[in-house]
């Protein structure tokens, strides 16, 4: 019999139980941080999520000096566009109020960052921005600060491709820690993507930091949705084991007129670049991941069942070799024993993205649906087979994981509840490391099986030659 689903008894979901099983112990200092560097801890850690406040719910950071940052990178991310919810200027206008200075933005398209920043002195938050000076290079911007100008946090939303290595021109983190030893640094994901070779060299910056023992939080938000934090409450309650993750990313393909995003040399492929929230989000539940255990299949731009009728993009212009995959669908093994199942797929027209993961653990079903744009959790558990809902009206993820950073920047809170940085760079590394090891499995296995199809071809030629 088919299982329905049974509307909880209040849509905003407002728990404010303390998880049994949470001790103050357990809270090292360098979890809540952001900047510990281990071989990669099975207990992620969480944040009650009724302490997740809405952005209009609450106030200023208390203080009167002011809290200077420097923002790395002009673009969508740092200051929004249409596309989507993303940016992080107005999160710290609403978290930060008046004490909010940008001494300095860092952009090598300089009239790109001199127009946004004329937005800005345009606008009610002038104050942070009336004093703002526009560099090409971070170095630039040290070689004329003032000490008045030294920030105490340091954004970075500038593109991946050039960051997370060792490389000049490509190393903005080793510049940062020479320059601002100790500053914060709060870093967009994915953390870079260069080719394979050079993951090495992120999770040698991720030492680095660590090393620093900088606040680093990097900007994983699905991490810190209610409704994630609700699930993670609900398996600490019950002590569960997570026995499978399967998570699920259908893009608008429509919508994306971005020529870079369709070519892997350049955006390193649809899971790398876009399936890292959700990799991200397996690992979040299911733990460390055995590479050694990745497989992955793919559907490609020449297979019969691979044409889409509506890129926005003259694809023809892609090297083949380059051009993304339609459909990726992976399976692994967690150190722990449990297994996880990803796929990405880039079939929808429109506008709207469709997104779901699932965490199954003994006699729970933990279903997240659309966590983009209206996030929604079905919750089944043993003893009864319909499904509970909860919805989370006005949760900002974007705001949570500014505002739990500053919190821990401003040293707010000490007890074992407050604010976390649920994703380290050290993390954040392992996400990528999975996500190459998806790409890198699914052409495998496209190559085998163009291998196999052109043996067979040359047997059939070779047959037909002797007859």
């Amino acid at each position: 019999m088919a299982s329905t689903r049974r509307l909880s008894s209040t849509l905003e979901m407002t728990s404010t139980k303390q998880p049994a099983s949470r001790r103050g112990s357990e809270r090292r200092p360098a979890d809540r941080r952001g900047s510990g560097y281990s071989s990669g801890p099975s207990r992620r850690p969480s944040i009650d999520p009724s302490r997740l406040i809405p952005m209009d719910k609450t106030t200023h950071v208390g203080g009167a000096s002011d809290f200077n940052v420097v923002f790395i990178g002009a673009g969508n991310i740092m200051f929004g566009s249409d596309e989507g919810p993303w940016n992080h200027s107005f999160r710290f206008e609403h978290k930060l109020g008046l004490r909010l200075k940008v001494v300095a933005l860092i952009d090598p398209a300089i009239e790109r960052a001199t127009a946004v920043l004329q937005k800005k002195c345009d606008s009610f938050v002038i104050s942070a921005y009336q004093a703002t000076r526009v560099f090409k290079t971070l170095e630039d911007f040290v070689k004329n600060m003032s000490p008045k100008d030294r920030p105490r946090a340091i954004v970075v939303g500038s593109p991946p491709m050039f960051r997370g290595t060792l490389q000049p021109g490509r190393d903005i983190e080793m510049q940062i820690l020479k320059y601002f030893p100790g500053v914060a640094i709060f870093m967009e994901k994915p953390i870079a993507t260069g080719p394979k070779h050079e993951l090495e060299e992120s999770f040698q910056i991720a030492k680095a930091i660590s090393d620093s023992k900088a606040i680093c939080s990097v900007g994983y938000m699905l991490r810190y949705l209610k409704a994630v934090q609700k699930m993670k409450q609900i398996i600490e309650e019950n002590e569960l084991t997570v026995m499978v993750t399967i998570a699920r990313y259908a893009c608008a393909y429509e919508s994306i007129a971005k020529p870079d995003w369709w070519d892997k040399s350049k955006s390193a492929g649809p899971v790398i670049e876009q399936g890292t929230h959700f990799c991200d989000l397996s690992r979040y539940f299911g733990g460390e991941v055995d590479i050694a255990s990745v497989t992955a299949h793919s559907l490609d731009w020449d297979e019969n069942a691979g044409h889409l009728s509506k890129v926005r993009i003259d694809e023809s212009k892609i090297a083949p070799e380059n051009r993304i995959p339609r459909v990726t669908a992976a399976t692994w093994k967690y150190d722990s024993g449990a297994v996880g199942s990803f796929i990405h797929t880039a079939t929808l027209q429109g506008h709207n993205y469709s997104c779901e993961l699932e965490v199954h653990a003994d006699g729970y079903s933990l279903k997240l649906v659309n966590p983009y744009v209206q996030p929604m959790l079905y919750v089944r558990r043993p003893g009864d087979d319909h499904e509970q809902m909860y919805t989370f009206p006005d949760d900002d993820p974007f705001f949570s994981e500014v505002s739990n950073w500053i919190d821990i920047i401003e040293d707010i809170e000490e007890d074992p509840e407050a604010a976390q940085i649920l994703s380290s760079y050290e993390d954040a590394c392992r996400t990528y490391e999975l996500t190459w090891a998806i790409r890198e499995a699914s052409e495998r296995s496209r190559a085998a099986r163009l291998a196999a199809s052109k043996a067979a071809a040359t047997v059939f030629e070779e047959e037909g030659e002797a007859e």
